[in-house]
């Protein structure tokens, strides 16, 4: 039988973020030209909607991951060859891929202890109904931000560490971001220890598109979610069908731009912050990049971030890649 244990931080973690989004919405609706942060997507709605975006035909990247991992997992518990693992999960989601890994490891006869991390508790709750039991798996479920849930984790075990970081997440970090989260996780881990993360490749621009502005309109009930969010939890008068969802793909960039705009001059009110923030007609908040990547790409951020490249996973159609590093440090 599995175990299965929630973890949280001690402290006031739900006035804390309340304030920090406050903080960030009211920086970024004060900017020129607006924004807001894509972290705050993953409420309790957005994780739902989320995983029904994952799961219809244009979007690709889920059923490409899953596509790799299925091929792969038995190959990952043979490379890192353990006998006890804990593997790390940053924003689990689901538990779907996860599980596909985990597996590997317990047919290989390796005991398995599984750290998901997600901001989201509902996310961790949909999780904890979707991983099979095992005698030989223990879950622990971290509800915090990524490095602090690391923090709480590492400090309770001194097993090697797969930490996973799949999806197209990395992708929402500009280049130098993606430099200083890898730095970030490089100081974070022992030498030896594992990362496997998922990398979008640049593909047909049709392809992409598609993706990011699916035919049943998930996406964009994803992202005006954000705006309910802001009037839910800092009483904003956001009126949601004064502004639509779009996406578009900047080659300059190489990323996946999202924005909502508004469809008409407007003034919204945020009780939180005593402010009302003006809207010219058609004006943009720009709330996520997706960057994608070529495979040099990826061995260039392996090289400059300190890690040593073991394996690249890819599909039959060369869409994304699970690129698999191992922590490297001068003795």
């Amino acid at each position: 039988m599995t175990h299965f244990r929630l973890l949280t931080q001690d402290g006031h973690g739900q006035d804390v973020e309340e304030d920090q989004l406050a903080i960030e919405v009211l920086t970024g609706l004060s900017a020129e030209p607006k924004h807001l942060s894509a972290k705050y997507f993953y409420d309790d709605t957005g994780s739902e909607l989320f995983q029904q975006i994952t799961q219809h035909a244009d979007y690709y990247l889920t059923a490409t991951e899953v596509e790799i991992l299925t091929q792969i997992s038995s190959q990952l518990a043979h490379l890192i060859d353990e006998q006890e693992i804990d593997i790390i999960e940053l924003g689990a989601g689901d538990g779907h891929k996860s599980q596909l890994i985990i597996d590997g490891f317990l047919k290989s006869g390796c005991k398995v202890n599984f750290y998901p991390i997600d901001i989201s508790e509902k996310a961790m709750v949909m999780l904890q109904e979707n991983i099979v039991p095992d005698e030989k798996l223990a879950v622990h479920g971290v509800v915090a931000e990524y490095f602090e849930g690391l923090k709480l984790v590492r400090s309770q075990s001194s097993n090697k560490q797969l930490v996973l970081f799949l999806g197209s997440n990395i992708g929402n970090f500009s280049r130098e971001q993606s430099q200083g989260f890898l730095r970030k996780l490089w100081m974070s881990l022992n030498a030896q220890d594992y990362i496997l993360t998922g990398y979008d490749l640049k593909k047909d621009v049709n392809k992409l598109t598609a993706a990011y502005n699916d035919e049943a309109g998930l996406t964009a009930q994803f992202n005006l979610n954000l705006l309910h969010r802001i009037n839910h939890e800092l009483g904003g008068n956001f009126q949601l069908d004064k502004f639509q969802h779009y996406g578009i793909y900047n080659p300059i960039l190489g990323a996946m731009e999202s924005y909502v705009l508004s469809t008409e001059k407007q003034e919204v009110y945020i009780k939180a912050l005593q402010r009302t923030f003006q809207f010219d007609a058609y004006e943009a908040i720009h709330l996520e990049y997706s960057f994608k990547f070529t495979k040099k790409d990826i061995d260039d951020l392996c090289e400059q971030t300190g890690f040593k490249l073991i394996k690249n996973f890819t599909d039959a159609n060369e869409y994304f890649v699970d690129s698999l590093w191992q922590v490297y440090k001068d003795e």
